[in-house]
């Protein structure tokens, strides 16, 4: 009778396993249009050590000089297809299986890629591509919430979008002056590895609380796996949010290692910088969006450093920079909506540095899977400042600029 009821169970047991609720999505996202600025330029970044891997102060050959300058200047005005108007266009699939009580096994795969040329988006190594650049996880959710492991993106760039009028798009956002954080920081625009916070972080391990009353958490570490130093290479991140009454909070910091990137970059060679554990990334931020009917009001402010001191192997050493935002917006009907938004950067070690960006957009949903976007932007750099209007297309340093951006996105 009891090797009956064994069997039984066992039968259940194995039943249960080879007939749990699975399922697996392929979606995507297409997201091209035009775009006119009035200035560009070849680089990201304005730091002439970035650019030759040399120390700061460096004394360089009339012809290097004469490239590094060329580098840097203005361009002219440019018109050209552009991609990721207001978000990347990606391809990905999930997958989910129901484990019984409550809990379920998840994997997600996605990368970006540029409609115009058929491109893979760029990954942690410079100049090289990734298929999966931005997501590949496997993880577990359940009561406890959720735990996944894998390449990510990080966080904070979650609690930024929910707390900024425009939604951190890649035109005129908070996800745009945070990237201008990142150029004047020494960012080379090679990799996604920066030096201010991070946009992805590779071997990250991303944990999410239930919510509780509103109150939710995030936190992220991700091992840097460099022999003989435990925290080379590291990534940790913690993130706060409340959302209720119309009103979402969100405070987060993030710490990294040896981050911008691994190797100093050259017109002729790559020089690898050792992992040593060196603390040269820090950012925090607070931000707030109420909504009141159909109105929306966000504002924040942040602050992005290299705590480290100044180097050979740290040229940026010892970088801090305050971002301020504030931000507007008002839909008109479920299918259309209008956001403006102000973002204002100062080099707090030098004043002479700042950055004060305007964007306003509208879209309208012309179904539920296709959305027409018109966008317009006017940036202001002093000294070496480089923030751009809108992700990709690049500002010379301390040069104004304004751009105009249609465009269509279609999700399948």
């Amino acid at each position: 009778m009891k090797l009956k009821w064994v069997a039984a169970a066992a039968m259940a047991v194995i039943g249960n396993s080879a007939y749990a609720d699975s399922s697996v999505t392929l979606y995507g996202v297409l997201d091209s249009g035009l775009l006119y600025q009035s200035t560009s330029a070849a680089v990201v970044s304005a730091n002439p050590s970035t650019l030759t891997g040399l120390p700061p102060g460096t004394r360089l050959p009339p012809a290097a000089a004469a490239s590094v300058a060329n580098a840097l200047r203005n361009l002219g005005a440019v018109y050209r297809f552009k991609d990721g108007g207001i978000y990347s266009s990606v391809w990905g699939m999930k997958g989910t299986e129901d484990l019984g009580g409550g809990y379920a096994a998840n994997f997600r795969l996605q990368g970006t890629f540029d409609t115009g040329t058929g491109k893979t988006g760029q990954s942690d190594t410079a100049g090289v591509p990734g298929f999966f650049n931005q997501i590949a996880t496997a993880g577990v959710s359940g009561p406890f919430g959720s735990i996944n492991a894998g390449r990510q993106i990080a966080p904070m760039i979650y609690a930024m979008g929910e707390t900024d009028a425009r939604h951190a798009q890649y035109f005129g956002s908070i996800l745009g002056a945070w990237i201008g954080l990142n150029s004047a920081a020494g960012w080379p625009g090679t990799s996604t590895n920066g030096p201010i916070g991070a946009l992805y972080d590779s071997n990250a391990i991303v944990y999410r609380s239930p919510n509780f009353y509103g109150i939710s958490a995030d936190l992220e570490y991700a091992p840097g796996g460099v022999a003989g130093h435990f925290q080379g290479g590291t990534r940790e991140s913690a993130v706060l949010k409340y959302s209720g009454y119309g009103l979402r909070l969100a405070a987060l910091y993030y710490s990294g290692h040896d981050t911008n990137p691994f190797t100093t970059v050259s017109s002729t060679a790559a020089t690898a910088v050792p992992a040593t554990g060196l603390n040269n990334n820090r950012y925090w931020y607070v931000g707030a969006l109420y909504t009141i009917k159909d109105f929306s009001v966000s504002a924040s402010y942040s602050n992005g450093a290299n705590p480290a001191p100044r180097s050979a192997l740290n040229p940026n050493g010892g970088t801090s920079l305050d971002l301020y935002s504030v931000g507007l917006g008002y839909r008109f009907t479920p299918a259309f909506n209008v956001s403006s938004g102000l973002y204002y950067i100062k080099d707090r070690n030098d004043s002479k540095n700042t950055s004060l960006e305007v964007a306003a957009g509208a879209d309208y949903s012309l179904s539920k899977s296709t959305v027409a976007y018109a966008q317009v932007g006017w940036v202001n750099n002093h000294g070496v400042m480089t923030q751009g209007i809108t992700y990709g297309a690049l500002v010379a340093p301390g040069m104004g600029t304004a751009a105009v951006n249609i465009g269509l996105r279609h999700n399948f």
